[in-house]
């Protein structure tokens, strides 16, 4: 039997082994390679972000579309503060601009919208009004959920939580990953099913540490500038190729007989 979260969903993953594998409940993106698309057509890293605002509504789109229920996107980490200044100053300007110019869109897709970290107080104070907008302007949507990790970290999180569980007295002995999920930023937030990281890199980078215990990862070569639609499908179509035992066995192996 598995524990409940605050909200009342499963906080372990949601396919037990031998279930039928449909489209992941949650996918998660970690947008890798925006720098090295730059270099290879010799021009700026910021050229990289910019055309990466292409590939994140195509991304968004093709997820709704499919069913996903929940996206969410590794946009700034925590550790992306050590880069160069005027980068960082150029990221700041831009995610504000993509918020700006597609809120009435995601809104009208029904699409609910959270941001993840924005916790900083080097992220300037009218960026921090518009993802609070976003949300405010979203919180009642019942479609997809999309949540964007903007200055985020996963084991701040997981520090963060910690911190809230003392603050609030609760005994060391009665902690469980129930209540200690019930601390996490939305703690209603369901478990990732898949992560994709583009550009062929294969390291987690803090990236909601907690909520990937049990995610399938997928590893495409293509740079996340030239990320489109279909390869996002092809990703879903891995995933369901998966056996997702989750450290129990599939039906009949070890020598047992088949039906």
């Amino acid at each position: 039997m598995t524990a409940d979260r605050a909200d009342g969903t499963s906080a372990a993953p949601s396919q037990a082994p031998g279930e039928p594998r449909g489209v992941p409940r949650h996918v998660a993106c970690v947008m890798d390679g925006n720098g090295r698309w730059a270099a290879r057509r010799s021009l700026p890293r910021t050229s990289g972000h910019r055309a990466a605002e292409t590939t994140v509504i195509d991304v968004i789109e093709a997820a709704r579309t499919a069913g996903v229920e929940w996206l969410s996107l590794y946009a700034f980490s925590t550790e992306n503060w050590q880069r160069p200044s005027s980068e960082v100053d150029f990221l700041m300007r831009l995610v504000r601009r993509v918020v700006r110019k597609h809120a009435a869109l995601l809104h009208a897709r029904g699409i609910r919208c959270r941001f993840l970290g924005v916790a900083d107080p080097r992220i300037p104070v009218p960026l921090a009004r518009d993802f609070a907008d976003l949300m405010t302007l979203t919180s009642t949507n019942r479609g997809m959920t999309l949540t964007v990790a903007f200055d985020h970290g996963g084991r701040g999180d997981i520090v963060e939580a910690a911190r809230s569980l003392i603050r609030s007295g609760v005994p060391a002995d009665t902690v469980d990953e129930r209540r200690f999920a019930a601390h996490l930023p939305f703690p209603d937030t369901p478990d990732v099913d898949l992560v994709i990281r583009t550009s062929g890199e294969q390291r987690i980078s803090n990236f909601m540490l907690w909520q990937v215990a049990y995610a399938e990862w997928t590893f495409p070569q293509v740079l996340w500038p030239d990320f489109r639609a279909p390869h996002f499908l092809e990703c879903l179509h891995a995933y369901r190729q998966r056996d997702r035992r989750f450290g129990g066995v599939t039906p009949y192996t070890n020598g047992e007989p088949h039906p």
